[in-house]
């Protein structure tokens, strides 16, 4: 039998980032082939995922990463079963990295498209290789679970657990105006429904509109002077229906949301929010 060396044991650890029991064990199945024991060491991240496959993935870690101009956002979801291991550096890494490969690389339609993708922090590596690798040392179940990557003017906020993310998109010159980022932070605090009205249920709107018009009517005020009472009530309503734009703005109550944005020319386009697990 070959005889299995600290250093060879440390050089495969280095090598594969996995604990140095795993590193000795498999240099012993492999006869002291660190080429085959690499391999074996991938086959047992296949047998971690299989033991683990119908465990609950509710705790994870969102990120978003921005380009310093705010012309492109990306948000990535990475699952896993505990709360300490959404709070350990390697799971921490591999999230990052998805973002940013997602963020500055060509685009990716699914999780499964993006970890074949490269590492851009780990020469040679795929993103893959580095989830084997953290799954093989940490021992969990853990999931990429969904990515999205938007055009701006966009702004990023995630929580400081990072537990919950959101991106806001605008339309407008003015990509990197603070107030794209207070609108994320906005809609992380105030939970909207929906962006704009026009995303609303067409049927309650119009039903809402009728009801309104048909009060106003009673006052015998001139129809001109009866659209701009309606109007004015229809922003309650939207309001009331968690409509972002029509909201008291969180860091200026004063405003809307819409009113916030116009002062730096922008207006809402949609947000994308997510909750670890929901």
């Amino acid at each position: 039998m070959a005889e299995i060396t600290a250093a060879s044991v440390k050089s495969l650890r280095e090598l594969t980032n996995l604990p140095l029991m795993d590193c000795k064990q498999a240099l012993t199945e492999a006869g002291g082939d660190q080429d085959k024991a690499v391999e074996i060491l991938k086959s047992k991240f296949k047998k971690v995922m299989l033991k683990r496959a119908d465990n609950a993935t509710s705790e994870g870690r969102i990120v978003v990463e921005m380009k310093a101009d705010g012309s492109e956002a990306a948000m990535i979801e990475l699952q896993c079963e505990s709360a300490p291991v959404a709070g350990a550096e390697a799971f921490v890494s591999l999230a990052r990295q998805c973002a940013l490969q997602l963020l500055n690389g060509p685009g990716a339609d699914s999780p499964e498209a993006l970890l074949a993708q490269p590492a851009p922090e780990a020469p040679g590596k795929t993103l893959n290789n580095l989830y084997e690798d953290v799954v093989n040392s940490i021992r969990e179940k853990i999931v990429l679970s969904r990515i999205v990557r938007v055009s701006g003017p966009v702004g990023g906020y995630v929580h400081h657990d990072g537990k919950q993310g959101v991106l806001f998109q605008a339309a407008g010159e003015n990509k990197t105006a603070p107030v794209l980022r207070d609108v994320a932070m906005h809609v992380a605090a105030m939970k909207p429904t929906a962006t704009l009205p026009d995303q609303l249920p067409v049927e309650a709107v119009n039903a809402e509109r009728e009801r309104l018009r048909s009060e106003a009517k009673k006052s015998g005020k001139p129809d001109n002077i009866i659209d701009k009472i309606v109007d004015g009530q229809m922003n309650v309503f939207y309001n009331e229906q968690g409509v972002l734009i029509s909201q008291p703005f969180a860091k200026e109550q004063s405003k809307t949301v819409s009113q916030a944005l116009a002062e730096s020319g922008l207006k809402a386009v949609n947000f994308t929010r997510w909750v670890i697990g929901r």
